[in-house]
C-alpha cells in the first residue's frame, strides 16, 4: 500500500500506523555487467582539528578518467557506507546507479571522524564526533575543504564547480552533511541526511530558524526520518526533522521529506538510499540555484529582486572600516593599517581622500558637509572639510565608532574603557554611559530619538532614549542577534539604519536585520568568509547597501531606502 506524505504523517501522529519492513532493493545488489569502482584506504592527521587521526576511504568508479572533473561525494560516518557487505553498500549503489546514467561520475570520499588517541593504555581517547558533526560552524567544512579535498585532489581530477559536489551522513552525520552545505555553498550544494540530528545536542535545533530567516543558498537537501526516532534530552527527531522541512520548504529550497516508521537506525535510509542519490542527481548537470520568491519571506522585503547578489567594489586593502556616506551618494571608508581614507563615487571609481589619517576608524557626515572621524591613532575625534583639511573636534581618548545628529553632535565608542562618549555643540565632551561590556557601532535610529551601541562582546544591540542635552536614559540590551556556534558573539560591528525603522548590523554570520521591537527579522550572508565590520546605504537613492569585509569593499541593490544623518525621519509604527 502507498500512501501520501501528508496522510502517512497524520496516522502517524494518530498512532495508527505500524512498524514497517525495509529490504535493499535491486540497486544495493550487485549486478551482472556493472563495472566494479576501486576503494582505497588511507589514514590521515588534521591540523584543523589538531592532534586527531581518522580512516577514510576514496571510491573511484570504473568509468572515471582524468582527461574530465568528477564529481565528488563526501560521506560522513564513511566506515559504516562503504562496505559491501554492511547495512549502506553505497560504493555497490554508487556503481549501479553511475552504469545506468542515474548520477554522474563520481568519486566518493568515505571519511570517519578524527579521534585523537590516548597516550597510554590506561587513559581514555578523545572521540571528535560529536564536536565536529553537530557543531554549527565552519569548521569541519573548512577542514574537508582546505585539506581532505585538496589531498584527493592529488590523486584524482575532483571538480572545483559547487554544483558537482554532494554530502551525505546519518544521525550527527546528516546534520554535519548540511552544515557544510550551508556553511560554505561555494563549495558544495547537494545534501543528502538520513534521520539528521537536528537538535540540542551543539545546538542544532536553530537551523530551522536561521533557514527561515537567512537569504535563501543555492542548495538542494533531501530529508529522511522515522516516526519511531529517539526522543532524549536534546530534542525529538522526529519533530526536529518535521520542523527543518517545513523552513526549507517555507523558504522556497529545494527539498523534500522521506517519512518511515523505524527508529535511530539505517533500516530505512539504507533502503532508499539508491533512490535519494537519483532525486539528488536529477537533471544533472543542470545548475542548483537559490529559490525563486514563491510566498512572502521577510529577508526578501529587503533585497532588491533584480540585484545580482553581492558586488565587489574595491579589494586590495588592508582592513576596511566605516563606511558613511555624503549627500550626493558617494561613500567614504577608511583602511585603517594603511591610514588612508577612500573615496567610492556614484559612478563607482574608487579614489584616495585622505593619506596619514592617524588610524582613522568610524567615519561619519554631519549636517556641515564634513567628514567626521575617529582618528584613534592619535586619540582624537576629527573632521576633514570636502578639500580634506582637517580640523580636531575632541582630544585624549580612544575611539571606534561615532554617530553625528543633525544638530551636529557626536556620540562615539571607546571599546577598551567600556564608555560612550558625547561631544555638545560647543566641543565639550563627557562620558554618557559606562558599562557595555565592548561598545562598538555606534548609530541613531532614524528619528534620533533613540541611540544605539552593538556590543562586540555580547549578542545584544543597547538602545538608550537621547535626553535633551544629550545624555542617555532608558538602557536596554534590546536587539536580540543571531549568534554563530564560536565564538559565541555575533561580533556586532557597525550598523546603520533605514526609513522604515530597520536596523542593519554587520555580524560574523552576515547583515542582521532587525525591526524597530529588536527581533531579527533578516539575515543577508556575507560576500566572503571572514567576520564584516560595517555597513551604510549609499549611492543616489540610498538604496545600494555596502559593507567592508576584510581587504575588500562590496554593494548589492536593495528595496530598502536609507536615511542620511543629519535628517530626523519618523519610521512607521511597526508590528508588534
Amino acid at each position: 500500500m502507498r500512501t501520501s506524505k501528508t496522510g502517512l504523517l497524520c496516522m502517524l501522529l494518530a498512532g495508527a500506523v505500524s512498524a514497517q519492513e525495509y529490504a535493499l532493493g535491486p540497486d544495493s545488489q550487485r549486478q551482472e555487467g556493472v563495472p566494479k569502482g576501486a576503494v582505497t584506504k588511507y589514514s590521515w592527521t588534521s591540523k584543523v582539528f589538531p592532534g586527531t587521526v581518522r580512516d577514510y576511504w576514496i571510491y573511484v568508479p570504473a568509468q572515471y578518467t582524468a582527461a574530465k572533473p568528477a564529481c565528488v561525494m563526501v560521506i560522513q560516518d564513511g566506515a559504516g557506507f562503504v562496505s559491501d557487505t554492511g547495512v549502506w553498500r553505497a560504493p555497490i549503489v554508487f556503481d549501479n546507479l553511475i552504469h545506468k546514467g542515474q548520477m554522474p561520475v563520481t568519486i566518493g570520499i568515505f571519511i570517519n571522524p578524527g579521534v585523537m588517541p590516548a597516550l597510554s593504555p590506561d587513559a581514555q581517547a578523545r572521540f571528535n564526533r560529536s564536536y565536529e558533526y553537530d557543531a554549527m560552524n565552519d569548521r569541519y567544512a573548512q577542514f574537508l575543504i582546505d585539506e581532505i579535498l585538496p589531498e584527493v585532489g592529488k590523486q584524482y581530477n575532483l571538480s572545483m564547480n559547487p554544483n558537482d559536489r554532494g554530502l551525505a551522513g546519518s544521525s550527527s552525520g546528516g546534520i554535519a552533511a548540511f552544515g557544510v552545505a550551508w556553511n560554505r555553498p561555494d563549495a558544495f550544494r547537494r545534501v543528502i541526511s538520513f534521520i539528521g540530528s537536528f537538535t540540542n545536542l551543539r545546538g542544532g535545533q536553530d537551523y530551522s530558524s536561521l533557514i527561515r530567516k537567512t537569504e535563501p543558498k543555492p542548495l538542494r537537501v533531501f530529508l529522511q526520518d522515522g516516526s519511531n526516532d529517539q526522543n532524549i534530552y536534546a530534542g525529538n527527531w522526529f519533530i526536529a526533522n518535521q520542523d527543518m522541512y517545513s523552513a526549507l520548504k517555507y523558504a522556497g529550497y529545494d527539498t523534500t521529506f522521506t517519512i518511515g516508521t523505524e527508529g535511530h537506525n539505517g533500516k530505512h535510509g539504507s533502503a532508499i538510499f539508491p533512490d535519494a542519490l537519483r532525486w539528488l542527481w536529477r537533471e544533472y548537470p543542470k545548475p542548483i540555484v537559490a529559490p525563486k520568491p514563491v510566498i512572502d519571506r521577510h529577508v526578501l522585503n529587503f533585497l532588491d529582486p533584480y540585484s545580482a547578489g553581492w558586488e565587489l567594489v574595491g579589494e586590495g586593502y588592508k582592513f576596511t572600516e566605516g563606511p558613511a556616506v555624503d549627500k550626493q551618494g558617494n561613500v567614504f571608508f577608511s583602511d585603517i593599517p594603511n591610514n588612508r581614507i577612500h573615496k567610492i563615487a556614484v559612478d563607482g571609481k574608487v579614489t584616495v581622500f585622505k593619506e596619514d589619517t592617524g588610524g582613522v576608524n568610524g567615519l561619519m557626515f554631519g549636517p556641515d558637509g564634513r567628514l567626521y572621524a575617529c582618528q584613534n591613532g592619535r586619540k582624537r575625534i576629527v573632521a576633514y572639510a570636502p578639500d580634506g583639511v582637517e580640523s580636531v573636534i575632541a582630544e585624549g581618548m580612544g575611539s571606534n565608532d561615532l554617530a553625528v545628529n543633525r544638530r551636529g553632535e557626536i556620540y562615539f565608542s571607546e571599546p577598551g574603557a567600556k564608555k560612550v562618549w558625547f561631544i555638545n555643540a560647543k566641543g565639550n565632551k563627557r562620558v554618557v554611559h559606562e558599562g557595555i561590556a565592548l561598545p562598538n557601532g555606534v548609530r541613531l535610529t532614524p528619528d534620533q530619538s533613540m541611540l544605539l551601541v552593538a556590543d562586540y562582546a555580547g549578542r545584544w544591540v543597547w538602545s538608550f532614549q537621547v535626553q535633551a542635552d544629550g545624555s542617555l536614559a532608558n538602557g536596554q540590551a534590546f536587539y536580540y542577534l543571531e549568534t554563530p556556534d564560536e565564538p559565541i558573539s555575533p561580533a556586532a560591528d557597525g550598523m546603520t539604519v533605514d526609513n522604515e525603522g530597520y536596523l542593519y548590523v554587520a555580524t560574523r554570520i552576515g547583515i542582521q536585520i532587525c525591526d524597530q521591537p529588536g527581533r531579527v527579522m533578516g539575515i543577508i550572508p556575507k560576500p566572503q568568509p571572514g567576520a564584516l565590520a560595517n555597513v551604510v546605504f549609499g549611492g543616489p537613492d540610498l538604496r545600494t547597501l555596502y559593507v567592508t569585509s576584510g581587504d575588500k569593499v562590496f554593494k548589492r541593490r536593495m528595496r530598502s531606502r536609507g536615511v542620511f544623518p543629519w535628517e530626523a525621519v519618523k519610521p512607521p509604527q511597526p508590528r508588534l
